[in-house]
C-alpha cells in the first residue's frame, strides 16, 4: 500500500489542500496524520473537519502537541504567540471538532511501523527528535523497524544499522529510498503547514509498505493567500511572515 504521510499541518487549508491533491495524483492509497492538526493557522475547523473525514475511510491520525493543548488544556511552556493561537482556535472549533482532537491515541503501530507525533520513548512529553541521539532513543523504544514522527517541520531521515552505527541525511524531495530490512529506521516528513527550513513548500512523503521504499516531497501552495488569512482572522503576523519565509 501507498501511504501518504502528513505531519504538523497547522490549519493551513491551502498547504493540506496541495499536498492531499498532490498524493492523490501519486494514487495514495492510505493515509498518515501525525498531529498537529492545528494551531498557528487561519482554517482549523476546515483540516479538523478533513482528516475527521479521512480517518472515517481508514486513515490514521495521531495527537499533535497543538492538538493537546486546545483540546485538553493550555500547555504554559508554550509562547507568548502560540498560546495566542491555541486560545483564538479553541473558539473556532465546536464540540464535535474538539471530542475528536481529545480522542486522538498518541501512538499507533501498524505493520511494523510506529506513527508518532514527537519522541517515541516519551510521546506525552512532546520532545524533539533534533539529532542522533534523539533518533537512536526513539528507535530503541519501539519493537518496529520504522517509526514515523513530525514535531520537527524539517525533513529528515535515520538509520540504526545492526553493529548501533547512526546516521542521518536531509533526503532529496523526489527520490525513492529504499529502506532496507536490515537496519532501522526513523523518518520525520517536514511539515506540511509550517515548514521551517528555508524553502516555504508543504513538506510530506509517500512510503510504499511492500517494497519499503519511501519519497520526500515538496509541495508548492499559495502560502501568501494563507499568510493573508492568518492576519485577517488577527493571528500574530509573525505565523504568517514565517510561512512566507520558510522558517
Amino acid at each position: 500500500m501507498l501511504i501518504a504521510i502528513l505531519t504538523d499541518l497547522h490549519a493551513n487549508r491551502e498547504a493540506v489542500t496541495a499536498c492531499l491533491a498532490h498524493a492523490e495524483e501519486h494514487r495514495a492509497q492510505g493515509y498518515a496524520f501525525l498531529g498537529d492538526l492545528v494551531g498557528y493557522g487561519a482554517d482549523p475547523a476546515w483540516v479538523v473537519d478533513t482528516v475527521m473525514r479521512y480517518q472515517q475511510r481508514g486513515a490514521l491520525a495521531v495527537l499533535g502537541n497543538h492538538d493537546a493543548a486546545v483540546a485538553q488544556q493550555t500547555r504554559k511552556q508554550m509562547h507568548a504567540e502560540a498560546l495566542a493561537a491555541v486560545e483564538w482556535t479553541r473558539a473556532q472549533l465546536d464540540s464535535r471538532q474538539l471530542a475528536f482532537l481529545q480522542q486522538l491515541p498518541l501512538t499507533v503501530e501498524k505493520n511494523g511501523c510506529l506513527f508518532v507525533h514527537a519522541s517515541a520513548w516519551n510521546p506525552q512529553q512532546w520532545d524533539y527528535v533534533n539529532g542522533t541521539l534523539e533518533a537512536v532513543k526513539s528507535m530503541h523504544a519501539t519493537q518496529c523497524r520504522i517509526t514515523f514522527c513530525g514535531h520537527v517541520h524539517e525533513p529528515a531521515l535515520y538509520n540504526l544499522s545492526p553493529t548501533g552505527k547512526v546516521a542521518v541525511f536531509t533526503p532529496a524531495a523526489e527520490t525513492g529510498i529504499l529502506l532496507s530490512t536490515h537496519r532501522r529506521w526513523l523518518s520525520i516528513p517536514g511539515s506540511v503547514g509550517q515548514p521551517r527550513d528555508g524553502n516555504p513548500a508543504a513538506c510530506y512523503a509517500l512510503f510504499d509498505d511492500v517494497e519499503s521504499e519511501l519519497t520526500y516531497f515538496r509541495v508548492p501552495y499559495d502560502h501568501a493567500l494563507a499568510a493573508k488569512k492568518i492576519v485577517a482572522a488577527g493571528l500574530p503576523s509573525s505565523f504568517g511572515i514565517r510561512l512566507e519565509q520558510g522558517l
